[in-house]
């Protein structure tokens, strides 16, 4: 099974998972699943990337605040970003997304996303595979 993410079934809101061979490819993985939220990942162009730094005491609230972190850049930039790369330490994070200003006609943005919640957060390993999950409130 390679990296992937995927959209997972949560009452209101919508649960996101990003799944990896690696820790930090679970985050980017959870991350265009965020994306997948408001548009199609694959409509949208990296012409432009940013940086997000986070630091955490551990891994899930590391998750939650790197992708409140993005949330912030997309409302601020008015972007959406389609492609991620995250580097992990002992309770940080350096990442750079890439990404463009919103296109309504070509991105069609579903909804805007208020928050990353701690809502089912959850980093694992199991059987070598990185899982990096929470709940979007949309």
């Amino acid at each position: 099974m390679g990296a992937h993410w995927e959209h997972f079934a949560h009452a209101a809101d919508v649960g996101i998972r990003g799944v990896g061979a690696t820790k930090a490819q679970a985050f980017e993985q959870a991350a265009v699943a965020m994306t997948a939220v408001v548009t199609d990942p694959g409509r949208v162009t990296p012409r432009q990337m940013i940086r997000v730094t986070c630091a955490a005491p551990d891994d899930e609230l590391l998750l939650a605040e790197w992708l409140n972190g993005l949330i912030f850049e997309m409302s601020a930039r008015r972007m959406v970003f389609g492609r991620f790369l995250v580097q992990l330490g002992p309770g940080w994070l350096r990442g750079q997304a890439w990404g463009e200003p919103v296109d309504r006609g070509r991105h069609h943005p579903a909804v805007e996303i208020k928050g990353a919640t701690y809502t089912e957060l959850r980093v694992a390993c199991a059987n070598g595979v990185w899982l990096a999950q929470t709940v979007l409130d949309v």
